[in-house]
């Protein structure tokens, strides 16, 4: 059977298993060796409730076999490129975990850039009114108002799946201790707020340009593509967001955009043909440029 993970028996110590389980996600990804590791004692920990110390403490001994075959069968689904966050259904981002889901899309480490500079921008007691934009899993929206919970946070996104995941994360926020208040509905982009009544509108839309190879490969390809691709070489859901947002900020308030490393002038040109103004781009911590900001005048 190609791709099967050789058999071998339970009794197996458990860090032969990891060993064999790696190398298996190395074959089925191509990834590096120390990549595989992690994701499998990731992969393992969810099965057996145990972290990284408690894994290498017990190390030596078997799994019970039931433990065992999960543990097989779920790196088996992450050789065939299934994303970890999906199999596990959690994602870490900011200070706290989400659920993660098919159908909408894993939050990022790159995304964290986004929350960082709204954050900046945002008074702490102030009641600014905030709106995420294409909120999907609610990562964002809940990080802000987590950190700021004087201001006023909504998201919108037009996936009921999207919609249904980020109440379900407002909650899971509560059982971490970020008990927070966010306004969530389904709907597309800012068509139904009114005009003059944000203070900070964030949005990492879709931006991937239709046929660029990358929605081939890796977890992407299980990822929901209404969510990664856009029309006009991924520009499209710029153009009305930047549009919508000239309106439906007040004076003086800003749009934070997430983008593709190679974007970034592009983006900036939008936002400098509508208007606004301060128009700022931000690098991510491997130093490419992911946000760019404007500020509508007044």
């Amino acid at each position: 059977m190609t791709g099967a993970v050789n058999p071998a028996s339970t009794d197996e110590c458990l860090d032969a298993l990891l060993r064999r389980c790696g190398e298996r996600i190395v074959a089925g990804r191509g990834c590096e060796r120390a990549e595989a590791l992690f994701e499998v004692r990731l992969l393992a920990g969810f099965v057996t409730g145990l972290d990284t110390t408690a894994l290498m403490l017990q190390g030596d001994r078997p799994l019970e076999p039931g433990s065992h075959h999960r543990l097989e069968s779920l790196c088996e689904r992450r050789a065939a490129g299934e994303p970890v966050a999906y199999l596990i259904g959690e994602r870490g981002f900011w200070r706290y975990r989400f659920h993660a889901a098919p159908g909408v899309l894993i939050p990022r480490p790159d995304t964290e850039l986004l929350v960082e500079c709204a954050l900046e921008l945002l008074p702490g007691t102030t009641r600014s009114r905030v709106l995420d934009l294409g909120t999907g899993s609610g990562a964002i929206a809940l990080s802000i108002a987590a950190e700021r919970p004087a201001a006023d946070v909504h998201a919108v996104d037009r996936s009921e799946v999207a919609i249904r995941l980020a109440a379900r994360n407002r909650e899971f926020l509560a059982e971490q201790g970020a008990s927070v208040k966010v306004g969530l509905w389904q709907g597309n982009w800012l068509d139904a707020v009114a005009p003059g009544s944000v203070d900070l509108i964030v949005s990492n839309p879709p931006y991937i340009a239709a046929g660029d190879p990358h929605l081939t490969a890796g977890d992407l390809r299980h990822e929901p593509i209404e969510a990664l691709v856009a029309d006009e070489a991924g520009l499209a859901d710029y153009r009305r967001i930047i549009a919508q947002a000239r309106t439906v900020l007040r004076p003086g308030g800003w749009l934070l955009l997430e983008h593709g490393f190679e974007q970034a002038q592009a983006v900036g040109g939008l936002l400098d043909q509508a208007g606004f103004e301060t128009i700022d781009t931000r690098r991510d911590v491997a130093g490419h440029p992911r946000v760019t900001a404007g500020r509508r005048p007044g």
